[in-house]
């Protein structure tokens, strides 16, 4: 579906609560509760995991094992840097637990995406054992069967206890989203699993939604995704 904007305009101001209404968000936090394992996975999305679905298929394991934590990332930077539609970013070890508890409890979010005349939204969906998938949410709510991906990102932990490292993946599927948006967009959702204060909003997202300002939530990613520097490195 073609991506319509929605306008920042406070004399037409388009109330984000009236595109995800709180019925729309029990529906979300009813059918999270069918997510049990990757085996038994209820999916909203139709599809399967579209990037690498294990580390070992970007990099050849045997051949970092004994490398430190500084080489290894700087491969892994070098690896992505200057290919199209692919990034590579680099966490600390302890945030892939966090990024990948706190999927597997609040697996669905969603994303606004800002352009000069408005934005849009995506909407996330954490599968099992370390993938995000990211759709269109108009797209979900006409069909969430048909709903199809814009982007995935998968958080590694393959070194997070022995070098304090976490790999993460991202991959721009469809040509809506800008590689620039893309990076952005997947250092935005690190910031929002890995950063304790910050899953509060995801929380709230999937366990009390009639608590979840979503006015308030877009005002500020609006402020953050013009204006602050990612938390998250990568390219």
């Amino acid at each position: 579906a073609k991506l319509k904007l929605r306008h920042h305009d406070n004399n037409n101001k388009i109330s984000i609560t009236t595109m995800i209404s709180n019925r729309f968000l029990r529906v979300i936090a009813t059918k999270r509760s069918h997510v049990t394992s990757t085996n038994t996975t209820a999916r909203c999305f139709s599809f399967s995991f579209a990037g690498p679905e294990d580390l070992n298929d970007i990099l050849k394991k045997e051949l970092v094992e004994d490398k430190p934590r500084s080489e290894v990332a700087d491969i892994w930077y070098s690896y992505h840097e200057g290919k199209d539609n692919v990034h590579g970013l680099v966490l600390k070890g302890e945030d892939a637990s966090n990024v990948l508890s706190r999927a597997a409890n609040s697996p669905f979010f969603v994303q606004p995406v800002f352009r000069d005349d408005g934005y849009f939204m995506l909407i996330s969906q954490f599968m099992e054992p370390s993938h995000f998938v990211m759709a269109y949410l108009e797209d979900y709510k006409m069909d969430p069967a048909r709903a199809q991906p814009l982007l995935s990102f998968s958080v590694f932990d393959d070194y997070a206890e022995e070098k304090d490292l976490t790999l993460v993946r991202a991959d721009v599927l469809n040509k809506g989203i800008e590689d620039a948006e893309g990076l952005k967009i997947v250092q935005n959702m690190l910031d929002k699993y890995s950063q304790e204060d910050q899953y509060l909003d995801v929380y709230a997202f999937n366990k009390k939604p009639e608590t979840f300002d979503i006015d308030d939530f877009i005002s500020q990613q609006n402020q953050k995704w013009r204006t602050d520097q990612p938390t998250v490195d990568g390219n």
